[in-house]
């Protein structure tokens, strides 16, 4: 004969929902957390990005600074997605993050072929060299966060935006390779290769997303 009380059962499994529900109030919040920081960072970038591209008429700077608008994109779309999560807003916020990784692919190829078919050199950029180099870490930093996050949350919209994060620490490195090959051995075609990189992580990551 069992001598378990049936209201403490009830108490105990009540305890553990209130718990649970507690620990993903945390990690939402964490969620939005990572995503504000992400678009504060990548709303500065901006400026910052079209003021040294502009002055250096940097291909590699120009396409890092698109890169920073889907980023903001991508961010708005978690940051929508994670206020009122269903399915369907699950499927449409990842064909937004994918569409907009094809056309930054597309900018690209064009742009850095017209300039490697051209020779045009692009000038010295130290702003570049230091914003890319904050971002690298900064990026890296927030796309680890994503993923833990988005795994203990078992949402994959967050998930992929972390992907999105990771992919935009690289290509600030790539970019950041290109802009002081550039600067200290003078290969100009170092900054239309650079934009290159970020074509092929960007075709990668649309081949990821929609497959996911």
């Amino acid at each position: 004969m069992s001598n378990a009380n049936p209201a403490d059962e009830h108490e105990g499994t009540h305890g553990t929902t209130e718990r649970e529900h507690a620990r993903r109030a945390a990690l939402l919040r964490r969620g939005f957390l990572l995503e504000y920081t992400t678009l504060g960072w990548n709303v500065i970038g901006i400026v910052i990005l079209a003021i040294t591209a502009v002055s250096a008429r940097s291909v590699a700077l120009a396409g890092f600074g698109l890169d920073s608008l889907i980023e903001i994109g991508a961010s708005t779309v978690v940051i929508w997605e994670l206020s009122g999560t269903s399915e369907a807003r699950r499927r449409r916020a990842l064909r937004l993050i994918a569409a907009a990784f094809a056309l930054l692919a597309v900018y690209l190829v064009v742009q850095s072929s017209v300039v490697l078919a051209t020779g045009y050199r692009p000038g010295h950029s130290t702003g570049g060299i230091v914003w890319t180099a904050l971002t690298a870490a900064a990026m890296f930093a927030l796309a680890a966060g994503k993923a833990r996050t988005g795994a203990a949350l078992g949402n994959p919209v967050l998930r992929s935006e972390g992907r999105v994060t990771l992919v935009d620490g690289i290509l600030a490195t790539a970019v950041l390779a290109g802009l002081v090959l550039n600067a200290t051995l003078g290969w100009w075609w170092a900054d239309p290769v650079a934009g290159y990189v970020l074509v092929f992580y960007a075709a990668r990551e649309v081949r990821a997303i929609l497959t996911d």
